[in-house]
């Protein structure tokens, strides 16, 4: 099980501008590879890595995807944005089974749910959704797909309101389970590539004994 020692964001704002963040997440360096192929029906990898950090009151990502097909059609709240090309934190805050799913295409469109697995997951209020803040380079107009060699990066700020099952004040300390994802369900070339390895014999994300530990020190 991989793990990752989560540091405090190097800000002296509470809440930090999303230019701000998305530049303290790159001088934390190359970060985190979303590179596990676990199922030969999808073999293509794309170049994604992440950042991750912590604040006050959110919790900080940065996704660097390259990768030669890009799509961004779904552009309202709680869409399927798994269809387009996607990346995704599933998150456990406690031992009490009951994860989030945050998954976002390549103009920020979000998708929010929980529940302990796929057969219970409910889509989060989309006022909730709609908290989260989000900085991408892809602009925020949704596009057919694209082929190339193509790169961009979506950054992230999850309130910890967004744990609404929980109630998570402070993040120093704690160890959450989790797991990052990249995906493309109806791209020309779809994947499914994860951070923490999954053990089964077809892409499923929504598998919290397969998620790896993120450490908040």
């Amino acid at each position: 099980m991989r793990t990752i020692e989560v540091s405090r964001l190097k800000s002296d704002s509470v809440i930090p501008p999303m230019a701000k963040v998305s530049a303290l997440l790159d001088e934390m360096g190359e970060g985190h590879a979303i590179d596990t192929v676990n199922w030969e029906s999808h073999t293509y990898k794309p170049e994604v890595r992440f950042n991750i950090a912590w604040g006050d009151r959110e919790i900080y990502i940065k996704y660097y995807v390259r990768e030669t097909n890009v799509k961004a059609e779904k552009s309202r709240t709680n869409e399927m944005v798994c269809e387009d090309s996607c990346v995704e934190f599933f998150v456990a805050p406690a031992e009490d089974g009951i994860y989030y799913n945050f998954e976002f295409n390549p103009i920020g469109t979000a998708l929010m749910g929980s529940g302990h697995g796929r057969h219970d997951s409910v889509r989060a209020d989309e006022t909730l959704v709609n908290g989260i803040r989000r900085l991408t380079t892809m602009g925020d107009e949704p596009f057919s797909e694209k082929t190339g060699d193509i790169s961009w990066s979506l950054t992230l700020a999850i309130p910890l309101g967004a744990f609404f099952h929980h109630k998570v004040e402070k993040l120093a300390g704690k160890t959450f389970r989790a797991n990052f994802y990249k995906c493309g369900d109806m791209l020309s070339n779809p994947h499914y590539v994860t951070w923490n390895p999954i053990g089964t014999d077809w892409p499923d994300y929504h598998l919290p004994e397969y998620f790896g530990e993120l450490k908040f020190i």
